[in-house]
């Protein structure tokens, strides 16, 4: 049966009792195993074999939103970026800076998304930090998470990697996180909600990398600034040409109808359950195969492009009328904090 906690809101300045009564009552009794249950400040673990480490921190605005929050964002975020570097995550840490005022009711239920991920994640959080500032000098609540991960043998996932005639698959739709923060922000409403696309995609990349190893030459997950940013910087890093056809990049109807709506591009919209894949070309339908197997999204999964000798770094899209553009790199962010 799940808890229920009254009305309270997190204090500051009233002496560590209170502190401790929170770590106690809802994050040590939601987030337990065996690692924080020892109440050290830091966790003993072993771990063999080539690692990955990565760290983020979290500031959504809102909190809450359409498919999810910044609880199973925190989570989700880091295992991903451990995903990209071919990892399976294995440990997190987990710090929160709470502000004064802030319902314990609402830190009870990003704490029980925060649960709920990591468990669908099959990863521990071993260890982390809580603080609160005054009034006025947060946001509620922002969350850093740190993760550990296992480098899969088959996994080679370096830039330098990437060859002309690589193939670019898409895991799924784009642009849905950051539409749906928009649409509750802007208060827009649709025949069927805007959902954020925020999960794991741990094994989706462990498939792959099972069965395709060194074929998967890179990977990167399209967060802030989207595929058209993930696009420009590899392009520009390796000097090579990228060319993409609009017309296989897949967008939800609502989600589309939405960026036309506020004039946004969706090749610039964030994302948070959805990656980026450059993979010999020999191996790239195999792999979309794959993809379009195994994700819970899959038949969207696309091959949307390719690396070519041509305008080296650039990005060209062929639009959907047949035209062609180059795809920039943003001058700004389109929208701020939404991860």
């Amino acid at each position: 049966m799940e808890k229920t906690t009254e009305r309270f809101t997190i204090a500051h300045g009233s002496g560590g009792e209170l502190t401790n009564q929170l770590l106690e009552s809802e994050t040590f009794e939601i987030l337990q195993n065996e690692y924080l249950q020892k109440k050290h400040d830091g966790a003993v673990f072993e771990l063999s074999g080539k690692l990955a480490f990565t760290t983020d921190s979290y500031v959504v605005s809102p909190l809450f939103f359409p498919g999810g929050n910044i609880g199973d964002l925190a989570v989700n975020g880091t295992v991903n970026d451990l995903a990209m570097c071919g990892a399976r995550a294995k440990y997190l840490s987990l710090s929160f800076i709470l502000e004064e005022g802030f319902s314990i009711d609402e830190f009870h239920t990003i704490l029980l998304s925060i649960r709920k991920a990591a468990d669908k994640a099959d990863v521990l959080i071993v260890t982390g930090d809580t603080k609160v500032v005054e009034r006025g000098k947060g946001d509620k609540i922002f969350i850093n998470t740190s993760g550990i991960g296992q480098v899969h043998p088959n996994a080679n996932i370096d830039a330098a990697n990437i060859e002309i005639g690589d193939k670019i698959l898409i895991s799924g739709p784009v642009a849905s996180h950051g539409m749906a923060i928009m649409s509750v922000r802007e208060g827009l409403e649709f025949e069927s909600q805007i959902r954020s696309d925020t999960a794991s995609v741990q094994e989706q990349v462990m498939t792959l990398l099972d069965e395709f190893g060194q074929d998967i030459h890179f990977l990167r997950d399209p967060t802030r600034g989207g595929v058209a940013t993930v696009l420009n910087e590899i392009a520009r890093q390796m000097h090579l040409g990228i060319s993409v056809d609009e017309r296989k990049i897949p967008v939800r109807e609502q989600v589309r109808s939405a960026c036309e709506m506020l004039g946004i591009d969706p090749l610039y919209v964030a994302n948070e359950g959805t990656f980026l894949v450059w993979v010999k070309a020999e191996a790239s339908e195999m792999a979309l195969e794959k993809l379009q197997a195994v994700l819970p999204t899959g038949q969207q999964a696309a091959v949307i492009g390719s690396v070519v000798a041509e305008h080296p770094g650039q990005v060209i899209i062929r639009t959907e009328i047949g035209g062609r553009r180059v795809v920039a790199m943003p001058s700004g962010e389109q929208l701020p904090r939404i991860c």
